[in-house]
């Protein structure tokens, strides 16, 4: 897999986590970027950051919680990850 190929997957991967934790809260219309903040715009809570941190960690083998970091925004998220 190319370098290209793996940045793509990941960002899909996280990208699609955030979107799981949003609609299992049944939120619509929310438009995610890589300047969407966490808590504020998406607000997300601390059981859903969690749960997020969870999907990240089985889907990518890390998540920046476990690490001690916690990113406020998507773009942040998509940095610790090398994106």
């Amino acid at each position: 897999m190319s370098q290209a190929e793996r940045t793509k997957d990941v960002a899909s991967t996280i990208l699609e986590a955030i979107q799981t934790v949003l609609t299992r809260r049944g939120a619509s219309g929310l438009t995610v970027s890589p300047a969407s903040k966490l808590t504020a715009d998406l607000e997300f809570d601390s059981l859903e950051l969690a749960e997020l941190s969870s999907i990240l960690e089985d889907d990518l083998g890390r998540d920046p919680y476990s690490e001690g970091i916690v990113p406020e925004t998507v773009a942040e998220l998509l940095a610790f990850y090398g994106i």
